[in-house]
């Protein structure tokens, strides 16, 4: 993966993981739990779960490409499993005042 490509692709991923977590959350989970409807965790969960997996991969490639410090590649783990973590994360690879990561291209 060229180094360009590894953040274009991350971001994506980190775009999916968040929203499917954030549509998990606060739809998916109110219907089974107040609705008694199992379905929508059934299915967001399974997306989610993907997505979670596409990303935590995503990261450790672009920490790879791009020589992120140890505490770059603790925020991006850290980001993936907090709600609109992914989004942050990624807000903060676009800044390169808050970035720590040596190439934000």
């Amino acid at each position: 993966m060229q180094q360009s490509t590894s953040y274009k692709w991350f971001h994506w991923a980190g775009i999916a993981e968040g929203t499917s977590f954030l549509i998990l959350l606060g739809i998916a989970m109110p219907l089974k739990y107040l609705a008694g409807d199992p379905r929508a965790v059934r299915w967001v969960g399974s997306a989610h779960g993907l997505f979670f997996v596409v990303y935590v991969l995503l990261a450790l490639i672009a920490a790879r490409n791009h020589r992120w410090p140890a505490t770059q590649i603790a925020l991006a783990l850290l980001a993936s499993i907090l709600p609109f973590g992914p989004f942050w994360f990624d807000a903060r690879l676009r800044n390169p005042a808050t970035c720590s990561a040596k190439s934000a291209n």
